[in-house]
């Protein structure tokens, strides 16, 4: 199979979507969460960050509990234009008239597991992008903090940033590799095979941005026996917003999945928690930053090469 005559080119990754029965419980979960709500229409509600994008999670009212599909901005509009004429079951570009931002957007579904893919352009970005104070610490040798202050925190989510990445379960490891890495500016930072066979069966992959500093990863997808989103994971702005965010969520009665720990695979400080419908959100704070230099690195797929530290006392599948 012959590829596309060139890729289209991503800019970033911008926001998700989830479909949901119970939209006021999820919406609930949203707030305890760490997003702000920024729009509602009559069955959506969209939510920010603290940073400029107008919106970085919306949560869709449905007769089924399902992933919506992520959202990534485009290079130009010529790239969106060109998206709606290769990409399988496209459909736009049309308006995005309800959304914060607006903007222009093509849809379609990948080939491997008919999962919905959103590509976006000419979304209007906020002027009001926010700051979180940048904390001293006393370390054993080198005090920062100066005298007579001290650290106190209120008891709160975590503010949400942006949007950083998001995984899949596909069933056609190869496949996908082959219809995602030849369509898009994505270039894999780690590839795993499994133990037994040798076959690839996981990819982290981060956009091809030339000298540009990117995310370790803004994509990750692995091979197993039934398609499925894995989960969608969100920047906030240190370890102890992150920490203060994972007990809220704990006093507030949710459940946790997997964290806090530090991953090696993009180094970030995780925390996994499940939603009312069991969809899975993950916190993150200090993940790596990658230009287009950077090798990619080969390694076999155990439990053993996610984590550094924050093992989970049940058995984390994936």
């Amino acid at each position: 199979m012959t590829g596309p005559e060139r890729k289209i080119q991503l800019a970033k990754i911008a926001h998700v979507y989830y479909k949901h029965r119970n939209l006021e419980k999820a919406h609930e979960f949203a707030i305890d969460f760490g997003f702000e709500e920024v729009h509602r229409t009559d069955d959506k509600i969209y939510y920010r960050g603290y940073g400029r994008e107008p919106f970085v999670y919306c949560l869709i009212k449905a007769d089924e509990d399902e992933f919506g599909g992520t959202a990534f901005a485009v290079e130009n509009e010529e790239d969106l234009e060109y998206a709606a004429k290769i990409l399988p079951n496209a459909e736009g570009p049309y308006e995005m008239k309800d959304a914060p931002g607006g903007g222009k957007c093509v849809t379609f579904r990948e080939p491997t597991d008919n999962f919905l893919w959103h590509l976006v352009y000419g979304q209007k970005m906020r002027d009001d992008e926010r700051t979180l104070p940048t904390l001293k610490f006393n370390f054993p040798t080198k005090k920062e903090r100066p005298p007579n202050t001290f650290q106190r925190f209120e008891k709160r989510p975590a503010p949400v940033h942006k949007l950083g990445h998001f995984g899949f379960c596909h069933t056609n490891w190869q496949k996908a590799f082959d219809f995602y890495h030849s369509h898009f500016n994505f270039k894999p930072s780690e590839i795993q095979a499994d133990e037994k066979t040798d076959q690839n069966c996981m990819v982290f992959s981060r956009l091809d941005r030339g000298d540009e500093l990117v995310d370790h990863h803004c994509f990750f997808f692995f091979e197993g026996p039934k398609a499925h989103i894995h989960h969608s994971s969100f920047e906030t702005h240190d370890f102890d917003t992150q920490v203060l965010g994972h007990d809220w969520l704990r006093h507030k009665g949710y459940e946790n999945l997997w964290g806090v720990g530090r991953h090696i695979m993009g180094s970030q400080i995780f925390d996994y928690w499940y939603d009312p419908d069991k969809f899975v959100l993950e916190h993150y704070v200090d993940g790596d930053l990658l230009d287009a230099k950077e090798d990619t690195k080969l390694s076999k797929a155990t439990l053993d090469t996610l984590y550094v530290w924050g093992k989970c006392e049940l058995q984390v599948t994936f």
